[in-house]
């Protein structure tokens, strides 16, 4: 079994001049279960090498056991420094594909042509793929076989409204991943604030926030039998 997991190299925050970039528990919790179900994981980014990690992530209230092992583990730390660049990648020698959040995504992996074609590879070869937290955003542009909006009439999950609101990030952005998945005519669905909330639909795996990471890596094994 062989796991692609894109991350973003989008490291500014809007026009606050603050960082951002991928949210740590994001990633640290989907790789380990992963790892621990004996997956191959390969890591890219758009610009390859070490994607920027968001400081917020990196704070003490937002730790956990899996960010914990994360910060231990030298060998998961130099496979994150030295992701491969995307535009290299190919479907084909993948099983399946997770994007992990943070709000760095919503700037270039939303945009990113290399990105866009990718996950419609994937989607074309039958392939689940799974997206957590704001990531689900990065499917604004995506396609169907028949030139359609992937999301288009499929029960989705992404961060909330009222989430990025009590982050105050909702006049920063450059779109709401829940209004965006609205208006492509997604089924967008979604738990309490900050709960664990996952949704599986066909081959197409998202989960709403940080909490909702393991339990999407978790649905995306499963669809792998």
């Amino acid at each position: 079994m062989k796991i692609l997991m894109v991350l973003t190299s989008h490291d500014t925050l809007g026009d606050t001049g603050k960082k951002t970039g991928f949210w740590l528990e994001e990633f640290a919790a989907p790789y380990y279960v992963f790892k621990d179900a004996g997956a191959e994981i390969v890591l890219a980014s758009p610009a390859g090498g070490q994607p920027p990690l968001d400081p917020k992530s990196d704070e003490p209230d937002s730790q956990t056991e899996q960010t914990k092992r994360f910060k231990g583990d030298p060998d998961a730390q130099q496979a994150l420094a030295n992701t491969v660049r995307l535009d290299t990648v190919d479907q084909a020698d993948f099983d399946t594909v997770f994007y992990p959040g943070g709000h760095g995504p919503l700037w270039d992996l939303a945009e990113l042509d290399s990105s866009i074609r990718l996950i419609e590879s994937f989607d074309r070869a039958g392939k689940s793929i799974a997206f957590v937290c704001h990531a689900p955003g990065v499917l604004r542009h995506v396609k169907d076989a028949n030139g359609d909006p992937l999301v288009e009439g499929r029960r989705v999950a992404g961060f909330t409204n009222s989430e990025e609101a009590g982050v105050q990030l909702t006049d920063i952005v450059p779109f709401l991943v829940e209004d965006e998945l609205n208006k492509l005519g997604a089924r967008y669905e979604k738990g309490a604030d900050w709960a664990a909330f996952v949704v599986t639909d066909g081959n197409l795996v998202t989960g709403q926030n940080p909490a909702s990471s393991e339990e999407a890596a978790k649905a995306l094994l499963k669809q792998l039998g």
